[in-house]
């Protein structure tokens, strides 16, 4: 949005209703708008409402460019800017999540629902943005886009180099996971593999961010209340700011099953932290095996295990591997360059 504004043009921000976002919003000029959206409600009357709710704001606004992100603004916000007449629209598929997994007979009557809203509603776009090719193919493959579809790749949404900047390792070892706590995320098998690793090296520290999630694949507090009390993890809350967090974390951990692009692994890999996660969509893009981390399969915590134990036998790989990371973000994923690439697809000069 910074970008844009550099560019010249007025930025208006539609979202639900927070506090911290829009004051932070203010601070940059930009104009917030709160829209009544739930993030995993399926009421077609509210979603209804909320196309006509788009629909009046597209009218009084008359935006050049609509640009969304996730999964009910890409949809709802198509097909209003389509009905607004808003000729240039583009989305971001930041993931495909919980309507593809397909793991019981609800996920997978969601999944049909939003697939065909999906492939309804990004006939609009101009230009869809995928984040990596995995998920590129499999809206192929699935068809919901045609190959006919103008289609670009980035780097995830990027990260902010100078924000996010190498601080010193701790001087025990410790491992960190910040995500919604979701089954999906992989967060079983981190708690699994901190179990396994605490009966052989109890000095060992495991840390978790973030918050329990209203999504139906959301673990429950009571879980999260057990782990705490056993002492496997300590929970550090949601926190706004995460990077404290990662400076006080050796290694960082994202066992998750697929994603677009982790933002939180770009993150510590711009804090010079090595990096385990899975090879999985989205995740493995982040990984050169063997030099900023290791990859190990999904829905594994044996691996996952094993991987940890690396880095406690071998704490020097911390720093070697955490530099390599800072490396990579800073030469692949700096949000400068990513920004810059979302333009030239938009063809803005």
């Amino acid at each position: 949005m910074q970008t844009f504004l550099f560019k010249g043009y007025e930025v208006v921000a539609l979202a639900p209703h927070d506090d911290a976002v829009e004051s932070q919003l203010k601070k940059l000029n930009i104009k917030y708008i709160s829209i009544p959206i739930e993030r995993n409600g399926l009421n077609p009357l509210r979603d209804i409402g909320l196309i006509k709710k788009l629909y009046s704001i597209i009218r009084i606004e008359k935006p050049n460019i609509v640009f969304s992100y996730t999964i009910k603004p890409i949809i709802y916000g198509s097909i209003a800017t389509r009905l607004g007449r808003v000729k240039k629209i583009y989305s971001m598929i930041t993931g495909t999540g919980y309507i593809f997994s397909n793991t019981n007979f609800k996920s997978k009557i969601i999944g049909y629902i939003a697939r065909s809203l999906f492939r309804f509603a990004l006939k609009f776009n101009t230009l869809v943005f995928f984040q990596n090719k995995d998920n590129l193919n499999l809206f192929k493959q699935l068809k919901i886009i045609s190959n006919k579809k103008s289609t670009a790749i980035i780097n995830g949404s990027g990260v902010d180099c100078q924000n996010f900047m190498p601080a010193e390792y701790p001087s025990d070892i410790s491992f960190l996971m910040i995500s919604r706590f979701l089954h999906d995320k992989g967060i079983r098998e981190y708690v699994d593999a901190a179990r396994k690793i605490k009966q052989k090296y109890p000095y060992i520290k495991f840390k978790l961010v973030g918050w329990i999630d209203t999504n139906p694949n959301s673990i429950s507090q009571q879980e999260l209340d057990c782990w705490i009390a056993a002492g496997i993890v300590e929970y550090l809350g949601k926190l706004p700011d995460v990077r404290a967090a990662i400076a006080d974390a050796s290694v960082y951990v994202l066992p998750s099953y697929y994603e677009g692009t982790p933002r939180t692994v770009l993150e510590a890999m711009a804090m010079a932290r090595p990096i385990i996660t899975t090879d999985a969509p989205g995740c493995r893009e982040t990984v050169m095996p063997q030099k900023n981390g290791f990859l190990v399969p999904i829905k594994n915590s044996e691996e996952l295990y094993k991987t940890m134990e690396y880095f406690i036998k071998a704490p020097q790989m911390i720093s070697i591997m955490g530099q390599e990371s800072r490396h990579l973000a800073v030469e692949k994923y700096d949000v400068h360059k990513v920004n810059q690439s979302i333009l030239s697809a938009m063809e803005i000069t």
